[in-house]
């Protein structure tokens, strides 16, 4: 049975947010879209609701970890034996010291002891990974802006997003202005979602709910309002969360064998007992009360002897030894008998963002009018070069890039950064992007070329022409001190952008990248040379972007200084047009370059690696058969097919390796059915979305740079580094 999510819709429930007008969805709620809520009236709201806080299991006292440690059938074994020594030890006349009983009791207690503290470095390490400071949401109360924790938001309350903020609760857009809103950690979608306050269908997936935002994620770029429809439980992130508790934690394969080999000791030393016992008397000339209590005693004894009290010591320690080398390799256990369990495992299933990949946007072809260049180097660390592709299969040429080719290419690149709100930004070596990861990888490109420092105090932005779903595209103005002109830059889907374009960007070595230069026209058949480069990088799963420009006339440069004056920046749009095109992009989020070979090294030990995200079909099959997953154009298996399957689901998990657009009850019955075949799996994931499989699975591998908390409490092991490798 599919577990129900929190926007599921019954025939009895209302129709959901995402497919009501934003005014209806504000009149169910009692939301104010002027002034907000009162203070006094979401105070009560929070009081009769509760706070916006995910449900959580109260940490394990001490005592209870202490004890846990003694749940083992196989210490279960030796503390009978203990029983059976003092007792013998008794009847002997209690002799001096029970010694054999004291011995069994010291060897289970440092097993307990090791046990505990092991487990309680790894919970230590998990919770510093986790530590992070409380997240608050602006909001509108009382007619005024104010900074609540998120915990204290209420249904009703009207959300004030801008860039870089995090969604504190689900919410139905109201308004939106060039909004776009990272939802990895929800969707596994690595790009950032364009957002509007336009209702969807409703039958809408998860990922295509564009008209509202979601607890969790996180403002790319733009702004927006929007009405908070559902907080704690209620959110989506919370009916993830409450999965869990509908997921049983299965014994490890250890443990499985060790129950098996202490029912087994058990019923070996009873059998002792009673052989030796039974021929004793058998062959006893009287049958004494003394003869009956020697051979009893001596029954006892040999079924004593025949308990390993140092097996469950090595043990521990063994596993111990291997938590400790695991986590020199940045990988925390938390749980001793998971090592074991990670040995043992026949299939890996891998969430793909941030996990076999680096989730970062980067450029990895340009295409312009003189030719193709590729970039090499992956991340948003400016390490790689910019150089010319001479056979089209992506490796570069041997010639450094100059003339005309590397004049265009510096206009698409330093075009996409200036046409963009994203920032790089480097803290103590590693480098990050704030904003949208998409128009960031302009920025690390354009430094890979080392042309950023030519733009520096020549330009100054005075206006901009938003992105919207409809337009497709955004534009920014710019006034050029060097030549005293005013330039509108303009970034968007190729197709949308060529419509608008009449010429396209030739360069001219001698003239240098200037953008004043004297383009070509734009012919039938340079549109068709574009448009078949666009193709073959969709095939390869790259995210296009086109980069075209305008120098205005000193008329325009005019309307545009008005209408900047008189706030009508929407009348900006009508310069898109005449424009000249500078070149495309192709983008994707790269794998690891390390992935690639740990994938080999699981397939030569036997291990089965699978691909499962929210991503595209096209992206996961690329990525996929980059890292040797899977053969190219093999089979991807998408979320709404899965949920037609039935009998059919096993053989098709059998068969297929690449998993795309799922959801969390799709992980599950992927980990279900793969376990049914007898296999020992193990996932990782990063999202709260995997936070559900990773608990059925025999091993959840959680990520502990870029993994929720919900994710690292759901798994038994966290990579400290975001590394499939480790």
């Amino acid at each position: 049975m599919t577990p129900p999510t929190a926007s599921a819709a019954t025939a009895d429930s209302p129709p959901a947010p995402f497919a009501e007008d934003p005014e209806a969805v504000a009149a169910a709620h009692g939301a104010d879209l002027a002034e907000g809520l009162t203070g006094a009236e979401a105070a009560r709201r929070l009081a009769a609701d509760g706070p916006n806080e995910l449900p959580s299991t109260p940490p394990e006292p001490a005592w209870k970890r202490l004890l846990a440690q003694f749940r083992d059938p196989l210490v279960y074994l030796l503390l009978g034996a203990i029983v059976v020594s003092a007792v013998t030890w008794a009847l002997e006349g209690a002799h001096g010291a029970p010694v054999d009983a004291l011995i069994i009791l010291l060897v289970i207690t440092l097993n307990a002891v090791l046990g505990f503290v092991q487990e309680s470095r790894a919970a230590d390490a998990v919770a510093a990974l986790s530590a992070m400071t409380a997240a608050t949401s602006t909001v509108l109360r009382d007619g005024g802006r104010r900074i609540v924790p998120s915990s204290e938001l209420v249904v009703g309350d009207l959300l004030v997003l801008g860039e870089g903020d995090q969604v504190g609760a689900d919410a139905r857009l109201v308004q939106a202005a060039a909004l776009r809103v990272i939802e990895s950690s929800l969707t596994g979608e690595a790009d950032a979602v364009v957002k509007s306050a336009d209702a969807v269908a409703p039958d809408a997936d998860l990922a295509d709910r564009s008209s509202m935002v979601y607890r969790g994620t996180s403002v790319a770029q733009g702004t927006g309002r929007a009405v908070v429809v559902a907080t704690g439980a209620g959110t989506e992130m919370g009916a993830i969360a409450q999965m869990l508790d509908s997921v049983e934690e299965e014994d490890t394969p250890l443990q499985r064998e060790i129950t098996r080999i202490s029912k087994m000791l058990g019923t070996v030393v009873i059998a002792i007992a009673v052989v030796v016992v039974a021929t004793l008397l058998a062959l006893a000339p009287e049958r004494t009360a003394q003869a009956v209590t020697d051979a009893l005693l001596l029954g006892v004894s040999l079924a004593v002897a025949a308990v390993p009290e140092g097996l469950p010591a090595i043990l521990s320690v063994v596993l111990a030894l291997g938590v400790q080398r695991m986590a020199l390799h940045k990988a925390v256990v938390k749980r001793l008998t998971s090592v074991e369990t990670l040995g043992s495992a026949s299939v890996i299933c891998s969430d793909k963002t941030g996990t076999l990949t680096r989730s970062e946007m980067t450029i990895q072809e340009i295409v312009t009018a003189s030719g193709t260049t590729v970039v090499t180097g992956i991340g948003y660390a400016p390490d790689g070069e910019v150089a010319p592709d001479a056979d089209r299969d992506g490796r570069p040429d041997a010639e450094p890039l100059a003339g005309a080719l590397r004049d265009e290419v510096t206009v698409v690149l330093s075009g996409g950064a200036m046409a963009s709100d994203a920032e790089l930004a480097v803290d103590a070596g590693v480098w990050s992007v704030v904003g949208d990861p998409t128009e960031g990888s302009f920025l690390v490109a354009e430094r890979k070329l080392g042309t950023q420092g030519s733009r520096e105090g020549r330009f100054e932005r005075v206006g901009e022409v938003p992105f919207t779903s409809e337009r497709k595209l955004m534009s920014v103005l710019y006034t050029d001190a060097k030549h005293g002109t005013t330039i509108l830059m303009s970034k968007g889907a190729p197709d949308v952008l060529m419509e608008r374009c009449t010429r396209v960007r030739e360069g001219d070595a001698a003239a240098g990248a200037e953008l004043g230069g004297v383009p070509a026209p734009l012919t039938g058949d340079v549109r068709e040379r574009f448009a078949g480069h666009i193709r073959d990088m969709s095939g390869r799963a790259l995210r296009t972007l086109g980069v075209a420009y305008r120098v205005l006339s000193e008329d325009e440069a005019r309307f545009v200084a008005a209408a900047l004056t008189e706030g009508a920046d929407a009348e900006l749009s009508g310069l898109e047009k005449d424009l000249v095109l500078a070149g495309v992009v192709g983008i994707i989020d790269p794998p690891r370059p390390e992935a690639a070979a740990a994938v080999a090294e699981a397939h030569r030990a036997g291990i089965r690696v699978l691909m499962i995200t929210g991503d595209h079909p096209a992206t996961a099959g690329r990525i996929a058969a980059d890292l040797g997953i899977a053969e190219r154009g093999a089979r991807v298996l998408t979320g709404r097919e899965l949920s037609a399957m039935d009998g059919a689901l096993s053989d098709a998990v059998a068969r297929t390796n690449v998993y795309a657009r799922v959801a969390p009850e799709h992980k599950m019955r992927i980990v279900g059915a793969l376990k049914s075949q007898g296999h020992t799996v193990s996932m990782t994931g990063d999202g709260v979305n995997d936070a559900p499989a990773l608990r059925a699975a025999d091993i959840g591998v959680a990520m502990g740079i870029t993994g929720t908390q919900v994710t690292k409490e759901a798994a038994t092991m966290v990579l400290a580094d975001d590394n499939f490798a480790t």
